[in-house]
């Protein structure tokens, strides 16, 4: 992990020394994986952490607030000089960096000063989560818009964490906020990625489970796992597939972060599915695909990925089932699991992007268990290997969000409100909870439970800069429907037409 940090842009950390089938790559590919991915800097500032390298992890947390774009988020990707590369909106990307100053003081590796430091860029990237998550334009994988069980966990685990800071900090009423804002999206997961009574669910013989993603497409609001998902990396011609068609690892995040126990039913079958459709037996073990239909991969012949293929399995994965596994007391099994991360190393005990899941193929280098041409070394999966040798050795998850596991897990928590924004309007209104209205500029709101016949306005509070909200007393409505508008005091005009939303308990509950 050492080696992948910058000798002269302190704190930067490139996402691998290689380049993904390297040998087939000509001098158009500028980049390959030398450049910074938030997400995998924060994943190996982790590993450093666990390991006890606070100094590398403190420096790559300097690096993370010098390269935060004005909004909040980070780029894609970004040169070791902060200039971005790809320019794709990644909400976990957003997330991951206030986890880090969240898991960094609760291992005392950083003060309260230097705390103190992170508020800023914490404070900038929580408030560009709560403005446009909880869809994401790309997944972690950085294929698909939508719902991502694993990008809405590391949101809302963020959030509590940027919460208890605000109050550090002294602001309570953004604290309230964000604690209001993780609540109510922790409460609408299930409804945004839980498919139930589909095909597949008969064929393994549970009765549903998560979905690698949700459709976030307006038109597939009222039922996200039954929307389109373009499938990246496979021929033009390759037909989109239903949400509840695509299974992938991500939703072990829920029990990973604290958001659910790995003993609830809903993970429990999310995980006979995942291996069903995802594990493949190799000669150094199991392992796991990203989901099914990846074409991010070798041909079937063993020839270079060239924009389709097909995915193999990736060593990173066997490190999260193994935390999976320790959370849910299966000691022996998670130990298991990371010998198979080490027997899946290349001779130098490098750890490889993915591995090779065919019969051996000498003539192309490729043998069943071992690396595949893609990046080698990646560095993320280093980081979850240590990580997880950390956490065998505390018997306990090293990264476990513990301020979400007691929220969610351990109480149980429930929303106070229920949120309705211009471009993710709520379906419903929970009953005994109020509904919050989130606007980017200065707003009073005309609003009633009686058809009209009577009225209240509420002027909005500025939260910050761009954000504005505003709370309807609604906690005390069991049916109806709640109808408003808005008035905008700056341009001095009403916004022209009603808005509804009907006063009903979310189909999961």
């Amino acid at each position: 992990m050492r080696t992948h940090m910058s000798a002269n842009n302190d704190g930067g950390v490139i996402a691998s020394l290689s380049l993904p089938w390297g040998d087939s790559q000509g001098d158009g590919d500028l980049a390959g994986y030398h450049l910074v991915w938030p997400r995998d800097m924060v994943q190996t500032a982790g590993g450093l952490l666990a390991a006890g390298a606070d100094e590398e992890m403190k420096s790559m947390l300097r690096f993370l607030v010098e390269t935060q774009e004005a909004d909040g988020h980070w780029p894609q990707n970004m040169w070791l000089n902060g200039t971005p590369y790809w320019r794709g909106i990644q909400l976990d990307e957003a997330a991951f960096p206030i986890l880090l100053v969240d898991l960094a003081r609760r291992e005392r590796a950083i003060d309260v000063d230097e705390v103190a430091r992170c508020w800023t860029m914490v404070r900038r990237a929580a408030l560009f989560l709560a403005r446009t998550g909880p869809a994401s334009d790309q997944d972690r994988w950085e294929e698909n818009a939508g719902y991502s069980p694993f990008t809405i966990v590391a949101t809302v685990a963020a959030l509590v964490s940027a919460a208890a800071l605000a109050d550090v900090r002294d602001d309570p009423l953004l604290a309230v906020y964000l604690r209001d804002t993780a609540d109510y999206w922790n409460s609408c997961i299930e409804s945004w990625t839980y498919a139930e009574g589909t095909a597949l669910a008969e064929h393994v013989g549970v009765s549903g489970y998560y979905v690698r993603i949700g459709s976030s497409r307006a038109e597939d609001r009222l039922s996200p796992t039954d929307g389109v998902i373009p499938v990246k990396n496979r021929p033009p011609d390759a037909p989109a597939v239903r949400a509840h068609e695509l299974i992938a690892t991500d939703a072990l995040a829920l029990v990973r972060f604290g958001l659910r126990a790995a003993s609830d039913p809903r993970i429990r079958n999310t995980v006979r599915v995942i291996d069903s459709v995802l594990r493949i037996e190799t000669a150094t073990g199991p392992t796991w695909l990203r989901y099914n239909g990846d074409g991010y991969g070798e041909q079937p012949d063993g020839s270079p990925f060239d924009g389709t293929g097909i995915g193999r399995g990736w060593p990173l994965l066997a490190g999260e089932r193994a935390h999976y596994e320790l959370a849910a007391g299966h000691i022996e099994m998670a130990a298991t699991l990371a010998a198979v991360m080490r027997a899946q190393t290349s001779d130098g005990g490098m750890l490889p992007e993915q591995i090779w899941t065919a019969a051996d193929l000498p003539e192309h280098e490729l043998f069943n268990g071992h690396p595949a041409g893609s990046a080698m070394p990646l560095v993320w999966a280093h980081a979850e290997y240590v990580k997880l040798l950390r956490s065998l050795q505390d018997g306990q998850l090293f990264d476990r969000h513990a301020p979400t596991f007691a929220r969610y897990v351990q109480l149980s928590n429930t929303p106070r409100v229920t949120l309705w924004r211009f471009d993710m309007p709520a379906a419903v209104l929970v009953p005994g909870t109020r509904l919050r209205l989130d606007v980017a500029v200065s707003a009073r709101v005309r609003w009633s439970s009686d058809r009209w016949a009577t009225h209240a306005d509420v002027p909005s509070v500025e939260l910050a800069e761009g954000m504005h909200v505003v709370e309807l007393a609604t906690e005390r409505l069991t049916e109806g429907v709640v109808a408003f508008t808005f008035f905008w005091p700056e341009a001095s005009r009403w916004e022209g037409q009603d808005f509804a939303v009907a006063v009903a308990r979310l189909a999961t509950e």
